[in-house]
């Protein structure tokens, strides 16, 4: 590729986003991830303590909606066990001296009640399962599972099991279904204590249900948020595009961007709309829409970014192009799409778990870290185009440039505080016990990126005067332009008899200059 050649690395980035994203999308679809449908396909169980421990999943239930209307599609809500099977392996069988029963079991638990699970001290770690000690005093079964029940509710925890009998190489959990009846966040792990079942597998699913649908509750309420939003960008479209066609003779480059932005800002808002009415409706999340939701999603965050770093720089207003720029800005807007690509489809596409996201780190450091390179670019070119705007007396021009990075400002300090306040959120809610506000975190993001859009549609907002803010290149953007008109300009003509006028030639040569300087610096105010 040849050094600072714009056209040679577009081709290149294209492919490279190109490949990136067939990869993944391929890779996603045959992970066949079902959401709100917690499949097991193989799992292995995690020593803790004095247990083996697998997570079956973590998430937010409403109660139960209680009414005559109430049928177990609508109103009701469960968590149901589905063909649940556990598979020991033949050497632990072989080298098994225990003829009797041996069982694995379920627990559900509100967080609420986590204290319940577990005794005294065992290796260092909380003692989940029945030690010899506590059995000698009558306090549980060796063996079990120690818990307690609810204060708020006797019949929780809730509590299953699966038995392994004599030399039995699988065991059934019967499949069943467990009503919500409060309002909380649901933890199930799958347990077993007797060591001889070392190398244990699961395999099944379970379905978690809310009284409105399949999503899970923390990501409820955004169904609702999404078709707020896309009626928001139908209102902002509609006065984007009947401004577009009235003053369509006047629209500049910058101005078919932004309706670009504002183009695949509906149909993103669309797609994330139907994506969550058919999570809602089905259990599963629609693969296909996921995939184009997130794409359109990252293509219109990374076209807004480049496209104010380009308005900062000044293109099409102070300069006619990026100059050797080019590049860079191609660079960095396909490494953002690509870092962002990943993280969206990966979170929205992996398993859905209210617990989840303490992983996600390695995937959000490479996007902030380009999100904070954006904005130093950004603010350093604003600050160099408003110094030139200044210094030619562009005033209109001027104007809507300091708006412009007035707005970016107070987007830039809303978002840190914003960030803040994240950070202090997941930072003292370890235990996802605030799950019924945690859809405001994403949303607010979404807002914020429309507000900056709304406040760009309105300063560059096609009119008649559109083509004032345009760069031109007339003299009354170039200062080099105002000493070659002066030297051309014609002087007085000498008199035919060859008479030495004197005094007379030398003042109409100087006020022929100065009219010609005055006109010129009235050219350059606008």
């Amino acid at each position: 590729m040849a050094h600072g050649d714009p056209s040679a690395a577009s081709t290149s980035v294209s492919l490279l986003i190109h490949g990136g994203c067939c990869f993944l999308f391929v890779l996603i679809l045959s992970s066949s991830v079902d959401a709100s449908v917690h499949s097991y396909i193989g799992e292995k169980f995690a020593p803790k303590g004095n247990a083996f421990v697998f997570h079956g999943g973590s998430e937010g239930l409403y109660a139960s909606i209680p009414g005559a209307n109430a049928t177990a599609g609508h109103g009701d809500s469960f968590i149901r066990f589905d063909k649940i099977t556990f598979t020991r392996p033949e050497k632990s069988v072989e080298n098994s001296k225990d003829s009797g029963s041996i069982s694995v079991q379920a627990i559900i638990f509100e967080v609420e009640d986590r204290e319940t699970i577990g005794g005294s001290a065992y290796g260092g770690q909380r003692a989940v399962c029945c030690t010899p000690d506590l059995a000698k005093i009558g306090a549980c079964t060796q063996g079990t599972i120690i818990y307690r029940p609810s204060t708020q509710n006797p019949n929780w925890p809730y509590v299953l099991a699966a038995t392994f009998t004599g030399k039995d190489l699988v065991a059934t959990l019967e499949p069943r279904s467990i009503p919500i009846t409060a309002t909380g966040m649901y933890n199930l792990y799958f347990i077993y204590c007797d060591p001889a079942l070392n190398g244990l597998t699961i395999e099944g699913k379970t379905v978690w249900k809310n009284p409105t649908g399949y999503l899970p509750g923390r990501m409820a309420p955004l169904m609702n948020f999404y078709g707020l939003m896309s009626l928001a960008f139908v209102i902002l479209g509609i006065f984007w595009f009947t401004q577009y066609m009235r003053f369509w003779r006047e629209v500049l480059p910058l101005q078919n961007c932004i309706t670009l932005v504002i183009a695949l800002g509906m149909l993103e808002m669309a797609l994330w709309y139907f994506e969550y009415a058919e999570f809602n409706e089905t259990g599963l999340r629609p693969m296909g829409i996921t995939f184009w939701a997130v794409t359109f999603g990252t293509v219109k965050r990374t076209v807004s970014r480049v496209i104010i770093l380009v308005v900062s720089m000044g293109y099409g207003v102070v300069r006619p192009t990026l100059g050797g720029l080019t590049s860079k800005v191609i660079m960095l807007g396909a490494t953002f799409f690509l870092a962002s690509e990943i993280l969206e489809l990966v979170e929205n596409a992996g398993a859905v778990s209210d617990l989840a996201g303490k992983a996600r780190l390695f995937l959000i450091l490479p996007v902030a870290l380009l999100d904070a390179f954006f904005i130093i670019w950004i603010f350093t070119s604003l600050s160099k185009t408003l110094n030139k705007l200044q210094a030619r007396r562009l005033v209109a021009k001027l104007d809507i440039y300091r708006k412009f990075t007035n707005a970016l400002a107070v987007a830039v300090v809303v978002s840190v505080g914003w960030i803040c306040y994240e950070l202090y959120f997941k930072s003292t809610d370890v235990y996802n016990e605030r799950w019924q506000n945690a859809w405001i975190i994403p949303a607010f993001w979404q807002v914020l990126s429309f507000s900056v859009l709304c406040v760009i549609a309105a300063l560059w907002a096609p009119s008649q005067n559109s083509m004032r803010y345009a760069y031109s290149d007339d003299g009354s953007e170039d200062f080099d332009g105002e000493d070659s008109l002066s030297l051309i300009k014609p002087g007085p003509t000498p008199p035919k008899d060859g008479r030495n006028t004197g005094l007379t030639d030398l003042k109409a040569a100087i006020s022929t200059n100065t009219a010609t300087n005055g006109d010129i610096e009235e050219d350059k105010r606008e």
